[in-house]
């Protein structure tokens, strides 16, 4: 979870102090490997819950607190990143819709 806030905090805008000059192929790697990063998270959350999931199911885990708070956390993970992609898809469409 720490390393998605870590992604969230890397597309923030730069100050005028912390501003370098990076072409557009950088700015577009930077941004795509940002974009990997938080889908492989969210699928990492996915995967953990549902190990501890079937752990609990054959007895292997007796702390049935553990395994909820692991899936709460894939859920929210999830249901954040499907919030994100609207507001993408959003922001897109009121781009594309803006006169040059």
């Amino acid at each position: 979870m720490g390393a998605s806030i870590s992604s969230l905090q890397q597309l923030q805008p730069q100050t005028e102090a912390t501003k370098t000059k990076a072409s557009p192929a950088e700015v577009q790697s930077a941004f795509a490997d940002s974009l990997k990063n938080a889908i492989n998270n969210v699928n990492k959350a996915s995967v953990t819950s549902n190990q501890m999931t079937e752990k609990l199911a054959k007895g292997d885990v007796d702390n049935l607190h553990e395994v909820m708070v692991t899936a709460q956390k894939s859920s929210v993970t999830l249901q954040t990143a499907v919030q994100v992609q609207g507001k993408v898809i959003d922001a897109y469409k009121e781009i594309s819709r803006m006169q040059v």
